[in-house]
């Protein structure tokens, strides 16, 4: 069925504003935001954050410095809209990374593979060393990395464990816990050997085989604690 013009504006709050009511194609906020973002990185990254202006972003992003502004009123704030952004959207993939009742395995792989992704990423591992070389004249862009990054990617990963937790798929007892340990194992050796310049970014089936490793430990020693439990109940019945 075909979806009439209101219905497509509905969903889709940048459509009135593509279709242009007869004037030449004009982007919404959201998308401009998005350019926006992406100009940020790569300025950032090239520049550093002091170096860094929100003219440099305009033009980067080929907007006016007066949308600049109306959108986001300063540089800290678009670091910290920035990294948002690119947490908002892992988030919502892990979100949706759902499993049977056989697939806990498989799920748990492809969930730490999308962890893996973004923080091997090649821009937010410049943008980490850009944060290193910066966080002492501006120790504000490290607090924000940390908590709307780290933490965000912790603690989304770790509602995903609770969730499957709560359906018995899996026992955790500490999902927040448990996810640093899984994200540790994940990409501290190869994050650490990129930050430092002895290896290259891993390549997705290097990624691949890690997360498959990592469940793997991960599952077997959760299935390990559940024995363990069960066989203590069963001492203190007898």
């Amino acid at each position: 069925m075909t979806k009439t013009t209101t219905e497509v504006e509905r969903q889709d709050p940048c459509a009135e504003v593509r279709r242009g009511r007869g004037r030449p194609q004009a982007r919404c906020d959201d998308e401009t935001r998005a350019v926006i973002f992406d100009a940020a990185r790569h300025e950032f990254a090239a520049s550093g954050y002091a170096a860094t202006n929100m003219e440099s972003v305009a033009r980067r992003a080929g907007v006016s410095t007066k949308t600049l502004y109306r959108l986001i009123p300063n540089k800290a704030a678009l670091f910290e809209a920035m990294i948002t952004d690119r947490i908002d959207t892992f988030a919502s993939v892990v979100r949706l990374k759902a499993c049977d009742d056989r697939g806990i395995e498989a799920a748990l792989r492809e969930a730490l593979i999308v962890c893996g992704e973004l923080i091997l990423d090649n821009d937010v591992i410049t943008l980490q060393r850009v944060i290193l070389g910066d966080s002492e004249k501006f120790p504000e862009i490290a607090e924000t990395f940390y908590h709307k990054a780290i933490r965000r990617t912790e603690h989304t990963l770790a509602n995903w464990l609770q969730a499957q937790s709560e359906r018995g798929l899996i026992k955790v007892d500490d999902a927040e816990t448990a996810a640093g340990m899984l994200l540790g194992m994940l990409v501290f050796q190869p994050q650490r050997a990129v930050l430092f310049g002895h290896a290259p970014i891993p390549s997705r089936e290097e990624l691949e085989r890690r997360a498959e490793t990592v469940a793997e430990l991960f599952l077997r020693g959760c299935n390990a604690h559940c024995a363990r439990q069960h066989s203590h109940r069963n001492a203190g019945r007898s």
